[in-house]
């Protein structure tokens, strides 16, 4: 009997021990996913722009098409590599992590300055309204989709690799990674699935409900547009904010303190003078500091990124392209 007490007493203590490690696993997941949120909303809020010009029942197979190659991106590629970064060459993420933060800068300035000067300076709307029709134009649109989504799912992983202790072990951080890849994928695309279908939703109950229901579906077709705007606007906000913050976390780590410091003595100063909600205060501050700097590194990027970057990327892949169209001229002669 006593043995079978003991037993139990082991059996109840490990359990103790998978509960607290699944809550940690959570705990750290969320903290991480929270980090990204600049890159996550910024997902959100370009996503349904590749939905445009479709009939309304080919939205949400395209959707579904998207988020299957974003969990392809996060748990096959990326995942696998933020691992091994973190195994092999752990000085290589904070470098990284200024790289993303730098071309969210650049994508949230970017947008700024198309709002004060109309003609594109990037081919990132060719990406989302590309030329063709039917199934090619279909595929073409997720392929850019994915494409983009690649690139915010780099920025994600890789802000969620550096909020991990670097103590866990490769397991432990597999497994949050892991977590996080899936809850943002199914948070994104689910919250993307719902704007897209929300002007059916609100033209359908406009036309075949009555009264607060027609009302309401009438408010949905009224509001959408708004949101919409209301999404990007924030979505442009948070890149440049979260940009600004890694380049100005990531300057302090290699070393250069100044900017770090004083953003940290006016937000200081900021809770003091505001004793009634000086968190606030100083989160305020701070945001504003970092995205100030964020927004000024990004339209710095715009020239460096349209005349040298981009030109020398088509560069490079017209050349591949030639390379590979010589062998198939050479079978047909």
């Amino acid at each position: 009997m006593s043995g079978l007490i003991a037993l139990l007493d082991d059996v109840a203590a490990i359990s103790k021990v998978a509960a607290a490690s699944i809550d940690d696993v959570a705990g750290q997941a969320a903290k991480a996913g929270a980090k990204a949120a600049g890159a996550v909303i910024d997902d959100a809020a370009v996503t349904p722009k590749y939905m445009k010009g479709f009939h309304a029942d080919r939205e949400l197979p395209i959707v579904w098409k998207i988020a299957r190659g974003s969990i392809f991106n996060k748990m096959v590629i990326l995942l696998p590599v933020a691992l091994a970064l973190s195994a092999l060459a752990p000085w290589a993420i904070p470098p990284l992590l200024m790289l993303g933060g730098a071309y969210l800068c650049y994508e949230g300035a970017h947008k700024v300055a198309h709002l004060f000067h109309k003609t594109d300076t990037h081919d990132s709307e060719k990406h989302i309204h590309p030329e063709g029709d039917g199934a090619a134009l279909e595929e073409e649109r997720v392929r850019g989709a994915i494409k983009t989504d690649f690139i915010l799912s780099a920025e994600i992983m890789t802000i969620a690799l550096s909020t991990i202790p670097v103590e866990d072990s490769l397991l432990m951080k597999g497994i949050i990674l892991a977590l996080v890849a899936v809850a943002i994928t199914v948070a994104v695309y689910g919250f993307v699935a719902l704007v897209v279908k929300a002007d059916d939703m609100g033209l359908h109950l406009a036309q075949r409900g009555t009264g607060p229901l027609a009302a309401f579906g009438r408010g949905i077709v009224r509001v959408m547009p708004g949101f919409m705007t209301t999404l990007t606007v924030v979505g442009t906000a948070a890149m440049i904010w979260v940009g600004g913050q890694i380049i100005v976390h990531g300057l302090h780590e290699l070393g250069w303190h100044a900017p770090y410091e004083t953003i940290h003595h006016w937000a200081d100063a900021a809770a003091a003078a505001l004793p009634a909600a000086p968190g606030v205060a100083a989160w305020v501050v701070t945001a504003f500091c970092d995205g100030v700097i964020g927004l000024i590194l990004g339209l710095a990027l715009i020239p460096a990124a349209t005349r040298i970057i981009s030109p020398l990327i088509t560069a490079v892949m017209s050349g591949f392209a030639q390379d590979r169209k010589k062998p198939q001229a050479d079978e047909t002669r």
